[in-house]
């Protein structure tokens, strides 16, 4: 199969535990370049927390949210909001349960508690700094995806309470909310659309639970070493570990590189 595009999940997949992205990756990633093969960057992280990695891997396409926006090239191409009522109604239950909740939009995301510590540890696993606290921040913007702190044995009572939007766990603390059907596999269709790709001839590399549907929906999906091994069954093929070379053995192991 002559693959023509390359979909790359960012945490553990493109960057390792120091957030950094190992030389041999930024090597694979020239290589794809000179051969004018697409890079997408395909993450559960906004926009504003990986402008930096497109700048320093001069990229402009991304899938970002877990597929909820969308952009290529610079333009946006999909956008996916969670209903108005729905956070309404998550928050509401949130409270309720003392959660706090991280409200994501397409420019910037705020929390609806002060310094709490559940968030202050989650985003510092990431090496980003905590979200300012503005409570009805998603009141006055399209939020594309939450963060909801709660640990697993907690998480039962949103998803037996909400069918339009989805959880996805990624970090002990913490869960991604998406719109019910959002995944990075949806947002990747949208770029395949517009460039008129088969997802068969589309790569995609990832590591967490957010991965699976996009392994599963591209020809060749390919599931990090250091994968969650939950994820691994839903690729075609596992790679080296992030901190092994796992994005250029991988590549190199299918003829791209």
């Amino acid at each position: 199969m002559a693959y023509k595009i390359v979909f790359i999940d960012i945490d553990g997949t493109l960057v390792n535990e120091d957030k950094k992205i190992p030389e041999d990756a930024k090597l694979a990633i020239n290589e794809l370049k000179k051969q004018n093969i697409p890079i997408v960057l395909a993450t559960g992280r906004a926009p504003y927390f990986f402008s930096d990695i497109l700048t320093e891997l001069g990229l402009s396409s991304y899938v970002s949210f877990n597929g909820s926006y969308v952009m290529h090239k610079g333009e946006e191409i999909y956008k996916k909001p969670i209903q108005l009522e729905t956070l309404e109604e998550l928050e509401h239950l949130a409270l309720k349960n003392n959660h706090p909740l991280v409200f994501q939009g397409s420019k910037e995301c705020c929390a609806n508690h002060q310094e709490h510590a559940h968030i202050i540890e989650a985003f510092q696993s990431l090496k980003l700094n905590e979200p300012s606290y503005r409570k009805d921040y998603w009141k006055e913007a399209d939020i594309y995806q939450c963060l909801l702190f709660c640990v697993e044995k907690e998480e039962r009572i949103y998803e037996e309470t909400f069918s339009n939007i989805h959880f996805v766990r990624w970090h002990p603390l913490s869960m991604d909310v998406i719109p019910t059907g959002g995944s990075k596999a949806a947002g990747i269709a949208e770029i395949l659309k517009i460039l008129a790709i088969d997802p068969k001839e589309a790569v995609a590399f990832g590591d967490g639970l957010n991965d699976k549907e996009m392994l599963s929906y591209v020809g060749m999906g390919i599931a990090m070493g250091n994968a969650h091994e939950d994820v691994k069954p839903f690729a075609k093929m596992v790679t080296k570990h992030v901190n092994e070379g796992g994005l250029s053995y991988g590549l190199q192991k299918i003829g791209l590189i």
